[in-house]
């Protein structure tokens, strides 16, 4: 095996990325506070060609250096919008037909790898501070809570790390369903 080179990689040009459809799927950032998860919340909505991000209360906003480091060029590409209030996110996009899930541990979650997903319908992810998570307000006004089984004594993953594992359960669900 051979590792492939950068220009072997049929990377999207940014007017190609733009153009592209996209995933059906939305992130919600409920408080994140470290610049660098930011970053890598976009990287990792570049990779899955998702919506949109909305970044919601103390999260910060593009430009930003440290946001640029982790992201490599990725807040060029994903559509972001800010709105002050997670909760108001949440149901604006509730209203918008959108299914919102919450990544967190809570009472009543489904384990990620349960939830039946409809390749044809349109989902939200809220992700939620590095230390308290989703906020209980948001929790309580989601469709449901997606738990990433876990199985060591931690039961803690970094937000971004999270948000990698769930994304692409949910993108994997919505882009294969059919094949």
């Amino acid at each position: 095996m051979r590792k492939l080179k950068n220009e072997e990689l049929d990377r999207l040009s940014v007017e190609e990325f733009k153009e592209s459809p996209k995933a059906g799927l939305v992130l919600v950032l409920d408080q994140v506070r470290s610049l660098n998860n930011v970053g890598s919340f976009f990287r990792t909505a570049d990779a899955f060609l998702i919506d949109k991000i909305i970044l919601c209360g103390i999260t910060a906003k593009p430009p930003h250096k440290d946001i640029h480091k982790t992201a490599l060029g990725a807040t060029e590409t994903v559509q972001w919008e800010y709105e002050e209030k997670t909760l108001d996110a949440v149901e604006k996009l509730q209203q918008e037909g959108v299914e919102v899930w919450a990544v967190e541990q809570a009472e009543g979650s489904s384990a990620l790898q349960d939830i039946d997903v409809n390749p044809q319908k349109n989902y939200a992810l809220v992700f939620g501070h590095e230390v308290k998570g989703v906020s209980q307000e948001v929790v309580s006004q989601c469709d449901g809570v997606a738990e990433i089984p876990q199985f060591g004594t931690k039961h803690s993953l970094n937000v971004s790390v999270s948000a990698g594992i769930a994304i692409w359960e949910f993108v994997r669900k919505k882009r294969f369903a059919q094949q």
